[in-house]
């Protein structure tokens, strides 16, 4: 499952002192077909990593963490 993103920055984190991001905005991809899926996740989140994102669509899709790939868009 292929996902494009955009991101905004977000303030460090208060409890591990790394800089977070939030979706902006996301879209999945089936073959030619884009769709965006950004309503279906909280925005609002602060993600530490793109790999955390990573788990976190694997689960909200049920699908094995090895089938997510996430691309960034340029904003």
């Amino acid at each position: 499952m292929n996902f494009t993103l955009t991101m905004r920055r977000a303030r460090k984190s208060r409890r591990h002192d790394v800089r977070t991001f939030t979706i902006s905005r996301l879209w999945r991809r089936d073959g030619d077909h884009e769709s965006e899926v950004s309503h279906l996740l909280d925005r609002t989140y602060r993600y530490h990593s793109l790999r955390e994102l990573t788990w976190h669509l694997a689960d909200r899709f049920s699908v094995p963490i090895d089938n997510v790939a996430i691309a960034r868009k340029a904003a």
